[in-house]
């Protein structure tokens, strides 16, 4: 799996970053310090996963480093996962049994797993011009996706990403957990806090709140 390519992984091909991209200098150095570290870990752009008739779209922030860096899946093999998946699970939007590793078997039904940087950023944190330099994949992703109406930001920056991608400017759209917008083309952003480890310990997002964002994002589907 190390060598594999992004684009043979992915719902969506047309929509993944080369496995060697060199777009981000400081994102590139982390990656090589990685492969020497940790050889059989993915170590590359994480590709897209879910459902390629997808009407919902999970936005993220960008690979944990024990967790989709090291799997090559989006959420898989960190706590932020275990939320999130289980969350998925609950409401009918994937099958199977979620076991932290890419070949577990799960399967995602009406929903795909974008991030806003497809590489792993130091101390978890992206530059403004990391995440610009990856903006043409999320919007290759929402072209490429023809059932896609519905999208859930995980966190300010996913959700300033996708409105930079419909046009809509992040200081008039703001953030707010829970937040419903709707966009350009009929379809809809629903903001949530992002669901990981920081946030769940702290208070900052629990079970409930995560669950409702889904819960409007089902209901608001039909």
């Amino acid at each position: 799996m190390p060598n594999a390519s992004p684009a043979d992984l992915s719902p969506v091909p047309s929509a993944e970053a080369a496995r060697d991209c060199l777009l981000c200098p400081r994102l590139v150095a982390l990656r090589n310090e990685l492969r020497s570290q940790f050889p059989d870990w993915w170590n590359a752009p994480v590709p897209a996963f879910g459902d390629p008739a997808a009407w919902l779209a999970i936005v993220g922030l960008a690979p944990g480093m024990r967790g989709a860096n090291r799997t090559g899946r989006p959420f898989t093999g960190d706590a932020a996962g275990e939320l999130l998946y289980e969350t998925l699970l609950k409401f009918g939007l994937a099958k199977g049994s979620y076991a932290a590793r890419r070949d577990d078997g799960l399967r995602l039904k009406g929903a795909i797993i974008l991030n806003t940087v497809k590489c792993l950023p130091p101390k978890n944190r992206t530059l403004p011009a990391e995440e610009a330099n990856c903006r043409p994949y999320l919007r290759a992703a929402i072209d490429g996706l023809a059932c896609l109406n519905t999208f859930i930001a995980l966190g300010k920056v996913a959700h300033d990403g996708i409105c930079r991608c419909f046009g809509l400017s992040p200081v008039r759209v703001k953030f707010a957990h829970g937040a419903i917008h709707l966009l350009p083309r009929g379809g809809m952003l629903i903001d949530s806090y992002h669901c990981s480890r920081y946030n769940q310990n702290t208070g900052r997002l629990d079970r409930a709140m995560f669950e409702a964002v889904f819960e409007r994002a089902v209901e608001a589907h039909g």
